[in-house]
């Protein structure tokens, strides 16, 4: 796979998304055969954004190819592929009603079918550290755990997936699911699906949805 054109597409794949804005948010890919982690650049339009201008990095930072500044939250993509060796793609994203949620430093709970499914149980919320710092990083890893997603507080969110499209998927029902509980927290106050039937919902969509399973 050419993961540098892969990284480029999925850039314009967020924007498209209204996942982010303009230059924000970050995402990363890593090879499972070499273990290289391919990056974003830093502060660089997702539309303009070429081959050359993608970072590849080793696991421990070093900086293999790439003449570009990496995004500034690196150590975090880093930090989260080092503790998840299952995870290969890693999404930070701005999206809007999952941010109100980070302002509020409130977890959003599996209030529906899809989250119970994809995001497993609550998303947390990782405390509030200056962007790219090694805080943040450590925060992010933390609250993540073995989880699909987490906020940022006051900032945003971060997704995980085995692949890109994995990812990509925990980031839409993360949205999505931030909506309808927002929406429904003005109505009343929303019951979250228990952990009992979360852990069901999870092995369903695993282990039996779909074809060949």
């Amino acid at each position: 796979m050419n993961y540098k054109k892969h990284l480029m597409e999925s850039g314009k794949r967020m924007l498209r998304s209204g996942l982010t804005v303009e230059t924000w948010g970050n995402i990363s890919v890593r090879d499972p055969e070499t273990g290289l982690v391919y990056l974003t650049p830093s502060g660089m339009p997702y539309e303009r954004i070429t081959e050359r201008d993608i970072v590849v990095m080793g696991p421990d930072g070093e900086r293999m190819k790439g003449d570009r500044k990496p995004t500034i939250e690196y150590g975090m993509h880093l930090g989260i592929m080092g503790n998840r060796p299952e995870v290969n793609a890693v999404v930070h994203t701005h999206p809007v009603y999952s941010q109100v949620f980070a302002l509020l430093h409130e977890e959003i709970p599996p209030v529906i079918d899809e989250a119970a499914q994809i995001l497993g149980g609550a998303v947390k919320v990782a405390a509030y550290a200056l962007p790219g710092t090694p805080e943040l990083a450590k925060n992010v890893v933390s609250a993540l755990g073995g989880g699909a997603a987490c906020l940022l507080a006051n900032h945003g969110a971060v997704c995980v997936g085995r692949d890109m499209d994995a990812a990509f998927r925990v980031c839409t029902v993360l949205e999505m699911t931030a909506k309808i509980y927002y929406m429904a927290r003005c109505i009343g106050r929303p019951a979250p699906i228990s952990a009992a039937l979360v852990a069901s919902l999870k092995d369903f969509a695993e282990n039996h949805y779909g074809q060949g399973k």
